[in-house]
């Protein structure tokens, strides 16, 4: 199998016939072997239906339905999961993204890169999408090192080693190009076209913006920390302890010297400095025992075409 197209969908019936008739126009006259993966991310209108038919039309569909929403990282994770490819590409299912740049993709992760993101130029959404996106591509790339205009842009291609190294959960997908350049791969962007949406709604709003930003934090702890959770709880225990020690220390002195022992705001903040301290450590202990890698499940309601791993 040459290539996998994931695409995670949300309430999308009406633009999916669509999509399908331009990635057959545009993947066929490539010659390559290729599978067409979708995952119905819980969707309440009949896109699961107009999928059944879709794949009664082209053999090459594969399509699970998630029982309930679970989010587009969710979808992508589960579907790289899935995928056969050497090379594995994602678009969005509203028509946005023209499935005529994956095979420019796949051209230069030929010439050596292992990842390819969109990179939206020109991009036909309205300002309060468009604007805090600038903002949140800016701060991660100062944040974590990496200069690309478009992070969250859903046309990307991979190698298909990418995509089983790349861990996903919560709304981690925005960060996948920054994920693998700390894995070691060879990341770049090109420019590609954006149409303006036809039919349905966006589901994304100004809101993603503050959980872009919360969810960049928590990425930067995990890198840091994800594998010795004992390295942050136990400094911080440390420290309580270290001033716990101190203070109690002083308090003993004195009252080896005078006998007498007041109690003070001062001891107190000595015994809580202890308690923290032993919390903390307690927890990074916790933290290290749970660090073990646990198999995440999916709600998979029906499928077409599912494939067994007998391996």
């Amino acid at each position: 199998m040459d290539l996998s197209l994931v695409i995670p969908v949300k309430e999308e019936s009406e633009n999916l016939p669509e999509l399908f008739k331009e990635i057959v126009a545009a993947i066929e006259p490539t010659g390559f072997t290729f599978e067409v993966i979708v995952i119905d991310d819980g969707s309440r209108d009949n896109t699961w239906e107009v999928v059944e038919s879709l794949s009664k039309e082209y053999s090459f569909v594969r399509a699970f339905r998630f029982q309930f929403n679970c989010g587009k990282a969710a979808g992508l994770a589960f579907g790289f999961s899935k995928a056969r490819g050497r090379y594995v590409a994602t678009l969005d299912g509203d028509l946005q993204d023209d499935p005529l740049e994956i095979p420019k993709m796949i051209k230069i992760l030929e010439d050596g890169y292992d990842l390819v993101s969109g990179w939206k130029i020109r991009r036909l959404d309205p300002w309060h999408k468009t604007w805090p996106s600038k903002l949140f591509n800016l701060t991660v790339s100062i944040v974590c090192g990496q200069r690309l205009h478009d992070f969250n842009c859903g046309i990307k291609a991979y190698r298909s080693s990418v995509v089983r190294f790349i861990h996903l959960y919560g709304d981690y997908h925005r960060f996948i190009p920054v994920m693998a350049k700390w894995q070691g791969f060879r990341i770049t962007e090109m420019p590609v076209a954006h149409r303006a949406r036809i039919h349905g709604v966006s589901k994304y709003g100004v809101s993603r913006l503050v959980s872009g930003f919360l969810d960049l934090v928590s990425l930067m702890f995990m890198r840091s920390f994800a594998s010795k959770p004992l390295h942050f709880f136990g400094l911080l225990g440390l420290i309580f302890m270290l001033v716990g020690f101190g203070i109690s220390g002083y308090f003993g002195y004195e009252w080896f010297q005078t006998g007498a022992l007041h109690v003070r705001p001062l001891l107190l903040a000595g015994g809580f400095s202890l308690v923290m301290g032993v919390q903390f450590i307690s927890l990074g202990l916790l933290g290290e025992m749970m660090n073990g890698s646990k198999k995440q499940s999916y709600p998979v309601a029906e499928s077409i075409r599912e494939i067994v791993d007998l391996s």
